[in-house]
């Protein structure tokens, strides 16, 4: 059983429970609830893209999962805590969370369908929501620690997107982020992912102040690899057209195999991750609601 009241869905008037592999309402039953969706910045498509040209496999998306991974084991409150992930689609994290969170309650969340019903059938015990954060139906104070990992910069309304995860938290809960870096690096490969936006450390800083959050946490991912990221941005910015469909590919294709960018990134976490580093090419942030 979740330990919160769902709504009713559209044309329903019961209220669904968790069986503990379905939602059941009456005499119907569903892998996944489904309550809205919102596809102007992501889609299955994307999705499909995302699981063909990375997969869980990059060095930078293993080490953001280690590095979140290690935020939820330090700000979790009990055992038996409420977890949701917000942009789980294709299960990479989840499945880390399962695995090492056995006695939590584990709750996935994304806008997209068919990578929601694709996880349901891998990970049948985990309950699955679909809903457009900026209509979140879920009541407030129901979750102990929620992780948004690259999620926020495909939401327009990031500031609305915040307030209604300080109210998903209960007090004392916390929310564990991380945005890609640096705005002015925006390119073509932001605008093939659907990216509004890219961020500063202070910009993010200020937008999770604004939403009733208390920051106690502020670093980045990717500080040794950021100086040549920066320089293959700025080519990319200047050289390639924002409609270049093949840029995700190309990226992708050309760090996810690449033996320097593996060493970086495992240095980086086994030595670096307790620090506040200064630049990279993902903002990490932890928010906590004090009140």
């Amino acid at each position: 059983m979740l330990p919160f009241d769902l709504p009713p869905t559209a044309g329903c008037s019961v209220s669904p429970k968790w069986d503990g592999r379905n939602f059941v309402f009456g005499n119907q039953s569903t892998q996944v609830l489904e309550y809205s969706e919102n596809l102007a910045a992501w889609s299955d498509e994307l999705s499909v893209l995302h699981e063909e040209t990375i997969g869980d496999r990059h060095p930078i998306d293993i080490a953001s999962r280690k590095d979140a991974l290690r935020q939820v084991k330090k700000f979790m409150p009990v055992k038996k805590a409420v977890i949701m992930e917000i942009g789980c689609s294709s299960g990479y994290f989840i499945r880390d969370l399962a695995g090492s969170f056995p006695e939590a309650v584990i709750v996935g969340a994304d806008v997209v369908k068919e990578p929601l019903y694709r996880l349901a059938k891998n990970f049948p015990g985990i309950p699955l929501i679909r809903f457009d954060l900026l209509r979140c139906p879920l009541p407030d104070q129901g979750v102990d620690v929620l992780v948004m990992l690259n999620v926020l910069e495909h939401i327009e309304d990031d500031l609305g997107a915040l307030q209604k995860t300080f109210n998903l938290l209960k007090d004392g809960g916390a929310l564990i982020i991380e945005v890609p870096a640096s705005p002015g690096l925006y390119g073509a490969y932001d605008v093939q992912l659907h990216h509004f936006r890219r961020y500063s450390a202070k910009d993010l800083h200020g937008k999770l102040t604004a939403a009733g959050f208390t920051v106690c946490r502020k670093s980045h991912l990717g500080f040794i690899l950021f100086p040549a990221f920066a320089i293959v941005k700025l080519f990319n910015k200047c050289f390639i057209s924002k409609n270049n469909k093949s840029v995700v590919r190309q990226q992708a294709s050309s760090t996810s195999g690449n033996a320097l960018v593996k060493w970086a990134l495992e240095f980086e976490s086994k030595y670096l991750s307790d620090f506040q580093l200064p630049f990279g090419i993902r903002v990490l942030s932890v928010a906590v609601k004090t009140r």
